[in-house]
């Protein structure tokens, strides 16, 4: 697994969030694909006003996956979002590495990212929280990806600062009912 960026502050005009950026794929890591997913999941995250503090690849399968994500989640407070390795191939195991490493899940927020198109249906891509990270997997395309996460950008500031700090838990001012 390779890893580059900066720990840093925030800028622009969203709700301040970092971020890290992980891309599962066998060709990335062989040099024989461009990375035009991770690049395309970058730029969404920096129009939110995010800030990108970290991308890696890691080769498809298990294993490597869990291990990437453990690297980028360890002591991180914010969102770790994969791309690739989602759908019904033989490497594409991103969701079996993503969840040998979750403490718990967010099935409401993979349902939303399947719902944005037709073949989204065919992800098996997991959502949920390895420490204080959020961790969404999206699919493979640059198309894909930013669709998915596209479904999600407006609920996933609020959720990585409950699972930081649990600041604010009901924004609605609704008190702490049965419901969430």
């Amino acid at each position: 697994m390779a890893e580059t960026g900066h720990e840093g502050s925030h800028h622009g005009g969203g709700v301040p969030l970092d971020v890290k950026v992980l891309t599962v794929s066998d060709g990335v890591v062989h040099g024989v694909r461009e990375d035009r997913s991770g690049a395309a999941l970058v730029a969404l995250c920096e129009a939110e006003g995010w800030t990108v503090v970290g991308t890696a690849v890691t080769a498809d399968g298990a294993d490597a996956v869990a291990e990437a994500i453990r690297a980028l989640a360890d002591g991180f407070h914010g969102l770790v979002v994969t791309t690739g390795g989602t759908g019904f191939g033989p490497r594409d195991q991103t969701p079996e590495g993503t969840l040998a490493v979750l403490d718990r899940q967010a099935p409401g927020l993979a349902e939303a990212m399947r719902l944005v198109n037709p073949l989204g249906r065919l992800s098996r891509g997991v959502a949920g929280t390895c420490g204080t990270s959020l961790v969404l997997n999206t699919p493979g395309s640059a198309k894909g990806c930013v669709e998915c996460l596209g479904a999600v950008v407006d609920v996933v500031p609020h959720a990585v600062r409950l699972l930081v700090d649990n600041a604010d838990p009901h924004p609605s001012g609704e008190g702490s009912g049965a419901g969430a």
